[in-house]
């Protein structure tokens, strides 16, 4: 069974984090899915986390084909248009300083993009992004841990972005309280500008029409899709339902089939400094020789 606490929350393990971006990812057409999330995986994966100042970096891979419930039909609240994605990215530091130093050697990482993908928008949160719950034990999960995922994109209704982020901050704190939910996690993001596109990766496209300018993403786990569906036909979420359709415009829900942790607390995991598959298979097999400081200094500077 997955690990999870009924007594400790980790949400405050997220916290050193204060300045965040939530990168949209969309793969080149011509590319077979499984070339492209191995890819992104083992190649771009490792090739960002050795990127110096980086202080979090964060895979979630997305899965088109999940069931179609993943979020409700609620009045006044349309699906984006044409909008698909094969994942959400975290690139996270620990202060601007690093921020600044990652940003000087980027050139490197985002030459990269085209290999894999056809788009990449990267929504900026220069306060950070918080998570409100999190009952999750791992802190650098790398693959599929058994829990029902969701990201969750909110278009707004108005122009109002303070009225906007203040109706998704109290909305995420009411679904947070509720004891179904085991994760929570809110991203609040500027404005996205066209005239200003991030990331600046060549022959890319980092274009947004004008409904996904304004956005806010929640992050969602459950026990199980069971557990999911049952919460959205709890009355803490049924009462939410006419303050979403005063405040959101557009909603568009995505499945989440692996989380793929490589930098957290400025830190290489395993996943960051090898690849994702081969530190399955570290730990699949158990190999602690592999994860020694001696070899993780061979591997990381080419010496022991």
């Amino acid at each position: 069974m997955p690990k999870v606490s009924t007594t400790t929350d980790y949400a405050e393990r997220d916290a050193s984090i204060v300045i965040n971006s939530y990168t949209t990812v969309l793969r080149r057409p011509r590319v077979p899915h499984e070339v492209f999330a191995t890819y992104w995986r083992d190649v771009h994966g490792p090739l960002c986390s050795r990127i110096p100042g980086l202080g979090w970096y964060v895979q979630n891979h997305l899965d088109r084909e999940q069931d179609a419930h993943l979020w409700p039909v609620i009045d006044g609240i349309s699906p984006f248009a044409d909008y698909e994605l094969d994942g959400g990215v975290e690139i996270g530091f620990a202060s601007k300083a690093d921020q600044d130093v990652f940003n000087a050697a980027s050139h490197i990482l985002f030459a990269d993009e085209q290999n894999m993908f056809a788009a990449t928008v990267a929504y900026a949160l220069p306060d950070g992004s918080r998570t409100l719950v999190d009952r999750i034990a791992d802190p650098i999960p790398n693959g599929d841990d058994g829990f029902d995922r969701i990201h969750v994109h909110f278009g707004a209704a108005s122009d109002d972005a303070d009225a906007f982020g203040t109706f998704m901050t109290d909305f995420a704190e009411t679904l947070a309280a509720d004891p179904a939910v085991l994760k929570l996690r809110l991203h609040l993001p500027d404005r996205y500008d066209n005239a200003a596109p991030a990331p600046p990766a060549p022959n890319v496209d980092h274009s947004v029409p004008a409904e996904r300018a304004l956005i806010a993403v929640v992050e969602l786990a459950f026990e199980t899709p069971l557990t999911r569906r049952a919460f959205f036909d709890s009355e803490t979420f049924v009462a939410t339902q006419a303050a979403q359709s005063a405040h959101i415009a557009y909603v568009q829900a995505f499945a989440v089939s692996g989380v793929y942790t490589y930098v957290r607390d400025t830190q290489l995991t395993t996943a960051g400094l090898r690849g994702s598959r081969p530190a399955q298979l570290i730990e699949r097999l158990g190999a602690n020789n592999q994860v020694t400081d001696d070899v993780r200094s061979l591997m990381r500077t080419g010496s022991v």
